[in-house]
């Protein structure tokens, strides 16, 4: 996949639609107000998109037909958000009908909830076009028990560096997490019957209380507890640096994210990012300009749907 931000630019739609980015703030700020987790849910629902056929908004396509969508595959049914770029698309469509694409309400509104958790605010480029095929078969993302090194290797696929795969982990600082991406931590890690033993021990009597070991019904993320991914920072839905404090105290839940604390480099990147906070939310804001700007569909490419969750009539979903 090439990475490019051919004929992208800030300010895009202040000649078709002067408002675009104004609306779009206003119902993040009104949104994140009531549900202070909508960032962390927009960044992870970003991240996929931009990572399976670049940021199209494929993502956000509901299945249609035989034709089985993005949304369907396992890793993205916990995904959140899609209400909100519903809502933000609707109020654009009544001003400026046909205009603004789903790509870039989906990057605009995860880089207003960036700043509203505590993040930079950065200026974006935009103009992406809308994708029209989403299928489950391309779906192939990092998952939560990568290594380091695997994780290099699918970042590397898309153009992005070890320095920013740590740095984009730091949005880990955020939300909350289904016990069953990690439960296997807990109580038989990699088959042994016994827990990770990077897991500090107090740590681990924490996230037993809340995980319970799995049992033989199948797996339902409807009815999974979930815990803050940093329980132990107090800041739960702030983009701060206390991702990184936990990966060096051995209290990161996800073995990819405390596996950055057992390499040189990124347990280098982990120390800087806690000693300098404003470095953090420099670099990341940084690194998201250039996730954004992954495999984006311009010009004529795509299209501008009307409802981020089908392609227009006319265009066939594949």
């Amino acid at each position: 996949m090439v990475i490019t931000d051919r004929m992208l630019e800030v300010h895009f739609y202040r000649n078709s639609c002067q408002q675009a980015e104004f609306l779009v703030k206003k119902i993040m700020k009104e949104r994140v107000s009531q549900d202070p987790s909508l960032p962390a849910g927009l960044l992870r629902l970003h991240f996929h998109d931009c990572f399976v056929r670049g940021c199209d908004a494929s993502v956000l396509l509901d299945s249609k037909g035989e034709n089985v969508a993005e949304k369907e595959a396992p890793p993205n049914l916990t995904l959140r958000g899609f209400e909100v770029i519903d809502e933000i698309k609707a109020e654009l469509e009544k001003s400026c009908k046909g205009v603004v694409s789903c790509a870039d309400i989906l990057a605009l509104a995860t880089r207003d909830g960036v700043a509203l958790s505590g993040g930079s605010a950065y200026a974006l480029p935009t103009g992406r076009r809308d994708g029209l095929v989403s299928k489950i078969s391309d779906v192939h993302l990092p998952a939560p028990s990568f290594s380091v090194s695997d994780a290099i290797n699918a970042f590397q696929s898309i153009n992005m560096t070890l320095q920013e795969l740590t740095t984009l982990l730091g949005a880990h600082a955020l939300g909350f997490c289904h016990c069953g991406f990690f439960v296997e931590r807990l109580y038989n890690f990699k088959g042994t019957g016994q827990p990770d033993p990077n897991i500090d021990p107090s740590f681990l009597q924490t996230l037993r209380k809340k995980c319970p070991p799995p049992g033989p019904v199948a797996f339902n993320f409807s009815t999974d507890p979930t815990v803050f991914m940093t329980p132990s920072s107090g800041t739960p839905f702030r983009l701060d640096s206390s991702f990184f404090k936990g990966v060096i105290e051995e209290q990161a839940i996800l073995q990819l994210d405390q596996e950055l604390g057992f390499t040189d480099l990124t347990r280098k990147i982990a120390a800087d990012y806690v000693n300098r906070p404003h470095v953090f939310r420099r670099k990341f804001a940084k690194a998201m300009i250039k996730l954004g700007s992954v495999g984006v569909l311009r010009g004529r490419e795509g299209e501008i749907r009307e409802n981020c969750r089908r392609v227009n009539t006319g265009n066939a979903l594949n």
